[in-house]
C-alpha cells in the first residue's frame, strides 16, 4: 500500500475526542477538486493529492467506525481499521467510473472493519453456541427496539424481553450486555470544542450518505459473517478444518492434549497446525471482505 504520508492515528492515551476535532480541520472536497485528485493520484501516483483525498475522508471513516462500537472492541482500532479501508479504496478509487470517492470507499471502509471484527473473534472472547453469536451481534438492535440504550445493568423485564426476543437465558443477556457496554465512550458525550461551546461526538462527524449509511446497518451482518467465514474454510485441509473447528469454532474447546491423541501427534504439532490454519483463514476473509467492496460498486 502506498504510504500517504502522515495521518492521524486514534490512540487510547490521545483520546478519541482529540482525533475527532484534528481530523475536522482538513477540509472537505468539491466534486471537481476529488476528480482532479484522483485523476493526479491514477495517472502520476500523486502521493500529496492521495493524502488530500484520504484526509478528506476521514471523518467519513470514523463515522461508520462509530457504528460498530457496540462489539466490545477498542474504539481506536476499529477507526484504524476504517482507516486502512479508506487508504484501500483511495489506492483502487477509478475517478472515470462517474461517482464519488465517499460512495466507493464506504464499502472498503465497511469491509476492513468486518475483517478486523472476524480476525477478533478469539480476543473478544463472545460465547460459542449459535444462539450467544446471535445475542452478540443483535444485543444492540434489540436494546434499541424496547428503548434501552442506557449504559448499565438492565430492567428485569427488558432482560426478560431481549432473552425471548434471541431466544438466550436471561443469565446470557446480562452477562454479554455488561461485557459490551463498557470501554467506549457514547456519540452523545458532551465534548469541549476551544473551551467555548459544547457539542456531542456525534456532531463531529460528517453525514456524507446517511440513507447508504443507514441501509447498510440494518443488513443481518451474523449472515454475512457466516457467509464469509464459510466460504472461507475452503482453504483449508481436512485435518486443518477439523482442528481449527475443535478448537475455536466449536461449543466445547477440545484441548491440545486430546487432538494431539486423535491424530498421534505432539501437542505442539497441533499448536502448529491450528495457528497456520488460523492464518490461512484470515488471508481468505481478508480477500472475500475486499471482493465484496469490489463487487458492491461494480
Amino acid at each position: 500500500m502506498a504510504n500517504y504520508g502522515n495521518l492521524p492515528a486514534p490512540t487510547p492515551e490521545g483520546g478519541l475526542n482529540r482525533y475527532l476535532q484534528e481530523i475536522r480541520r482538513f477540509p472537505m472536497l468539491e466534486p471537481e477538486e476529488e476528480y482532479m485528485l484522483a485523476k493526479n493520484w491514477v495517472e502520476h501516483q500523486d502521493t500529496e493529492a492521495a493524502h488530500k483525498l484520504v484526509t478528506s475522508h476521514l471523518r467519513l471513516a470514523a463515522k461508520i467506525a462509530m457504528g460498530y462500537r457496540g462489539y466490545g472492541l477498542p474504539q481506536a482500532e476499529v477507526i484504524s481499521e476504517a482507516n486502512v479501508g479508506l487508504m484501500q479504496a483511495v489506492k483502487r478509487f477509478d475517478p472515470e467510473k462517474g461517482f464519488r470517492l465517499a460512495t466507493y470507499a464506504m464499502w472498503w471502509i465497511r469491509a476492513s472493519i468486518q475483517e478486523y471484527i472476524l480476525r477478533s473473534w478469539s480476543l473478544v472472547k463472545l460465547g460459542t453456541t449459535s444462539a450467544q453469536k446471535k445475542l452478540f451481534f443483535n444485543l444492540r438492535k434489540a436494546k434499541a427496539r424496547i428503548g434501552a440504550l442506557e449504559d448499565g445493568d438492565l430492567r428485569p423485564e427488558n432482560v426478560a424481553q431481549i432473552a425471548h426476543d434471541l431466544n438466550v437465558t436471561e443469565d446470557e443477556v446480562i452477562s454479554m450486555n455488561r461485557r459490551m457496554s463498557g470501554g467506549d465512550a457514547s456519540l452523545n458525550a458532551t465534548i469541549s470544542a476551544d473551551g467555548e461551546s459544547s457539542m456531542q461526538w456525534q456532531d463531529w462527524l460528517e453525514d456524507e450518505d446517511a440513507d447508504q449509511a443507514g441501509d447498510y446497518a440494518e443488513r443481518n451482518e451474523l449472515d454475512v459473517r457466516r457467509e464469509m467465514l464459510a466460504a472461507a474454510m475452503d482453504v483449508l485441509n481436512d485435518r486443518e478444518r477439523d482442528i481449527l473447528t475443535q478448537r475455536r469454532l466449536s461449543d466445547e474447546t477440545v484441548t491440545l492434549e486430546d487432538l494431539s491423541g486423535q491424530y498421534d501427534v505432539s501437542r505442539e504439532r497441533i499448536r502448529q497446525i491450528e495457528v497456520r490454519a488460523f492464518e490461512k483463514l484470515q488471508k481468505r476473509m481478508q480477500e472475500l471482505a475486499s471482493e465484496k467492496g469490489m463487487e458492491a460498486v461494480a
